[in-house]
C-alpha cells in the first residue's frame, strides 16, 4: 500500500566532491522541473554555485521544513546528517557517493527512478536508534554527545593500553585492560565494531554490543545486551588522559576516575528505503558474501 507522498525535499551532501555535485545538480533539475518544493543545505549551495532556483537553508532549518532529506555522499555524510536530523520529524534517504554505503541505498547513476517512486509514496520506513553519551566528572556532566554507529572509549595515544570497569544497569560486569571498548548500535555493528570482531546485529534488534579492543586476556569476548540498558564505564585512577568518541566525530576528554554514561537517545532516525530494499542483500553486496548455489 502506498504511503503519503513527499512534497518538500531538502538536499545535502559531500562538500567539494565532483561526483556528489553532479548528482545534486541532477536531482535539483529533475525535481524542480516536476514542481517539487526543493531546498538545498547552505554549504552544498555554496559548492554548486549560482544559477539554481531552490532556496538555501541550514541543516537545522531543513529538518524543520522538509518532508524528506536526501543525503548525497557516503556513510560519513549520513552519520553527520543523522545526528542533526534525528531531532526533527523528517525522513532521510541516502544516495551513495562513498565507499561501502551501508546507509545509502540509491545508486547515483540511476537515482531518479527509485527516488521519484519514493517521493510518490512507494517506500518503506525504518527507525534506527542512537546512543547518548555523557562524561561525568566529580558528579557533574563535563561533556555530551550522540552516536548512531558507536561510542568508543580509548586512549589519546596510539596503541596504549588502558584500564576501566564496565557496569550495566548498575550491575558490575567486568574490569578490563585493553586498548578500549566499542559500544555499538545495530547500525554500527557493520562499522568499526565489525572490524574489532563484533557481531552483526540486524537493524530491527533492540540491542547494543560491547566489543573489547585488543583485550589483555583470551577470555574477553563481545557481549550483546538490551538497548534499553544504561552502560556505565569508569576510568581507573591510574590511567592517563583518555577520550570518548561518538561516531569518530565528537571527542571528549576522560580523566582518571571519570564515569561515561551511555544510554539510548530519546530520538530516533527515520530512514526511508525503496520498497525493494533488503538488508541481507546489502550485507551480501557490501561484504562480498557468496551467491546462491542453487
Amino acid at each position: 500500500m502506498a504511503k503519503a507522498p513527499f512534497k518538500k525535499v531538502g538536499l545535502l551532501g559531500k562538500i567539494d566532491d565532483r561526483g556528489a555535485r553532479q548528482t545534486l545538480e541532477t536531482i535539483i533539475n529533475a525535481l524542480t522541473h516536476r514542481g517539487y518544493d526543493v531546498a538545498v543545505e547552505q554549504r552544498c549551495a555554496d559548492q554548486i554555485g549560482d544559477g539554481y532556483g531552490p532556496q538555501t537553508l541550514s541543516l537545522s532549518e531543513i529538518g524543520d521544513w522538509a518532508d524528506l532529506a536526501v543525503v548525497v555522499g557516503g556513510d560519513g555524510n549520513m552519520l553527520g546528517a543523522a545526528r542533526a536530523l534525528c531531532e526533527h520529524d523528517v525522513g532521510v534517504i541516502g544516495v551513495n557517493r562513498g565507499n561501502l554505503g551501508f546507509l545509502t541505498d540509491l545508486d547515483p547513476d540511476e537515482v531518479m527512478t527509485p527516488l521519484l517512486a519514493v517521493l510518490d509514496g512507494d517506500y518503506s520506513i525504518e527507525e534506527r536508534f542512537l546512543l547518548n553519551t555523557e562524561v561525568v566528572s566529580n558528579g557533574a556532566v563535563a561533556g555530551q554527545g550522540s552516536a548512531i554507529n558507536e561510542v568508543v572509549l580509548h586512549s589519546d595515544k596510539v596503541a596504549h593500553m588502558i584500564e576501566f570497569e564496565v557496569y550495566v544497569d548498575d550491575h558490575f560486569v567486568f574490569s578490563q585492560r585493553s586498548d578500549g571498548l566499542i559500544v555499538a548500535t545495530p547500525t554500527g555493528s557493520t562499522a568499526y565494531s565489525l572490524s574489532g570482531g563484533g557481531p552483526i546485529l540486524h537493524p530491527n534488534l533492540d540491542a547494543i554490543t560491547l566489543v573489547p579492543m585488543f583485550p589483555h586476556t583470551l577470555s574477553s569476548r563481545p557481549i550483546v545486551i538490551d538497548a534499553n540498558s544504561e552502560v556505565r564505564l569508569r576510568a581507573a585512577y591510574d590511567n592517563d588522559l583518555l577520550q570518548i568518541s561518538c561516531d569518530g566525530h565528537v571527542r571528549m576528554a576522560v580523566h582518571p576516575g571519570d564515569d561515561i554514561v551511555i544510554s539510548k537517545h530519546r530520538k530516533t532516525l527515520t530512514l526511508i528505503h525503496p520498497v525493494d530494499h533488503n538488508y541481507y542483500h546489502v550485507l551480501r553486496n557490501k561484504l562480498g558474501w557468496g551467491s546462491r548455489l542453487f
